[in-house]
């Protein structure tokens, strides 16, 4: 791992969840979580932002899969806040728009140290395959609370469930990477402010 890495646990009554990520990887992943789908939306996010990222996580998803995936949320955002440390040379702003056959889903973000989402997903399923949908939203509101990210996540367009949340997690994928990336240009922190 490089020095922009960060190895987060998080045990509950609920879940019990490991999770290591580095920013300067190479899109190798190992995942599980027992949630077959939302596995394949975190490879996703490893790959095609070309992180290292483990993720090794087990919980109640015999009750449903709410609490598994907000909480992986939870610490993936908590170990992007750790990873990317001061901010120093850092790009801070990333935008994403990888289209899925008919979905275009557009992500922005601004790791400026406050935390919002804008979320505007629409899907014409509850489930795909036996994953609420709804709880894709739960996954990106807990990222930015704990990223300290201004997350904006819309759709352009798209029918498909499968292809819009696809779209979604790799064009999060993409606008992280652009964020973190360090600019030899800049020398101090991004921000007028002088900090973040």
């Amino acid at each position: 791992m490089s020095d922009r890495q960060a190895v987060i646990e998080r045990n509950t009554n609920e879940t019990q969840i490991s999770l290591a990520l580095d920013l300067d990887g190479q899109g190798k992943y190992e995942i599980n979580t027992g949630v077959g789908f939302f596995d394949h939306m975190l490879c996703h996010i490893a790959r095609h932002g070309l992180f290292g990222l483990t993720v090794q996580a087990s919980g109640d998803i015999d009750v449903d899969y709410h609490h598994l995936v907000e909480d992986v949320g939870i610490v993936l955002g908590k170990a992007i806040a750790e990873a990317v440390g001061d901010k120093r040379g850092m790009v801070r702003y990333g935008m994403g728009a990888c289209p899925m056959d008919e979905a275009l889903v557009l992500v922005a973000m601004d790791l400026g140290g406050r935390s919002y989402l804008r979320y505007d997903l629409q899907f014409g399923a509850e489930k795909i395959g036996d994953f609420d949908t709804q709880l894709i939203h739960e996954f990106f509101a807990a990222v930015a609370a704990n990223a300290a990210m201004a997350l904006h996540v819309v759709q352009q367009s798209g029918d498909n469930a499968h292809h819009v949340a696809e779209g979604a997690f790799k064009s999060f994928a993409r606008a992280l990477d652009q964020a973190t990336r360090i600019d030899d240009r800049i020398t101090d922190v991004p921000s007028t402010k002088g900090s973040l």
